[in-house]
C-alpha cells in the first residue's frame, strides 16, 4: 500500500470534523424539523432522513480521500486493513480514530444545540429500546429495535463491503448515504448503526436523542450486526480468493 499524502494530524481531524458534522446534521436536522412540523412525527423524521443523507454523502465526497471518511467506530474496525498507510501500527491509528470518532460527536451535538441556543451540553431522555413491555406500550420500543439495529449495522457493512469489492468506490458515498436513508425509514430504531452516533445523540435531549439507559443495548446490537455484516461478506469471497 502507498504512504498516504497526508500526515496523522489532517487524518484524525478529517474523522474527527467529519463526525461532528455528520452528528450536527442529524441532531440539526432533528430539532429544526420537530419545530417546524407542527407535531407531524412522520414530517420529522423525513426531514431529518434528507439532511442526514445529503450531509453524509457530502461528507465521504470530501474527507473520503483524507481518511476513508469511516466516522463510525465499527467500520474502522472491520474495515481495519484500509485503513491509510501512516507511519502508525494499525491497532493503535484505530484507536486514534475511534477516540477521534466519539469526540468529534461530542462535539456534534454540542454545535447543533449551540445554533439552536439550546444548553450545549444535554443527556437525552427518549428511551429506545428495552425488555419492559410497559415502556414498549409508551411507544419507547422493545427488543425489536436491537434487531433493527443490527440489522441496519450488518447492512452497512456490506454495502461498504461490496463498493469497494466490486471496484466502485466512486459510487460510494452514494451507496452508503441512500442505505442510511432507507434504513431510516425499513427499521424500527431509525438506523443508528454507529456507536459514536449514539454517543452523540445520547448528548442531545432532542428528537434525535437516545437515553443512556438505551446505549449499552443499542451498542450491543450494532456489534452483532458489524461482526454478521462481516461474515456475510465472506460468503462473496471469490473462489480463488
Amino acid at each position: 500500500m502507498m504512504q498516504s499524502p497526508y500526515s496523522l494530524r489532517q487524518i484524525l481531524f478529517a474523522e474527527f470534523i467529519g463526525t461532528a458534522m455528520l452528528l450536527a446534521a442529524v441532531i440539526g436536522s432533528g430539532i429544526m424539523a420537530q419545530r417546524l412540523s407542527g407535531g407531524n412525527d412522520a414530517l420529522a423524521l423525513l426531514a431529518n432522513t434528507l439532511a442526514t443523507v445529503f450531509a453524509l454523502f457530502v461528507l465521504i465526497e470530501i474527507l473520503g480521500p483524507i481518511s476513508g471518511a469511516h466516522f463510525n467506530p465499527l467500520v474502522t474496525l472491520v474495515f481495519k486493513e484500509n485503513l491509510p498507510n501512516v507511519s502508525v501500527i494499525w491497532s493503535k491509528l484505530a484507536i486514534f480514530y475511534i477516540v477521534s470518532q466519539l469526540t468529534g460527536a461530542a462535539a456534534g451535538a454540542a454545535l447543533a444545540h449551540a445554533m439552536f441556543d439550546l444548553p450545549l451540553w444535554q443527556t437525552s431522555g427518549h428511551v429506545r429500546g428495552s425488555l419492559d413491555a410497559a415502556l414498549a406500550a409508551k411507544g419507547a420500543g422493545g427488543v425489536g429495535q436491537w434487531l433493527a439495529e443490527a440489522v441496519a449495522t450488518a447492512g452497512l457493512v456490506v454495502v461498504i463491503g461490496r463498493a469497494g469489492a466490486a471496484g466502485v468506490h466512486a459510487k460510494a458515498s452514494a451507496l452508503v448515504a441512500c442505505y442510511i436513508g432507507a434504513a431510516y425509514w425499513f427499521t424500527a430504531s431509525t438506523s443508528f448503526a454507529n456507536p459514536a452516533a449514539v454517543l452523540g445523540r445520547m448528548l442531545s435531549d432532542s428528537f434525535a436523542g437516545i437515553a443512556p439507559q438505551s446505549a449499552l443495548g443499542f451498542v450491543a446490537a450494532q456489534g452483532l450486526g458489524a461482526l454478521i455484516g462481516f461474515g456475510t461478506l465472506k460468503l462473496f469471497n471469490p473462489k480463488n480468493s
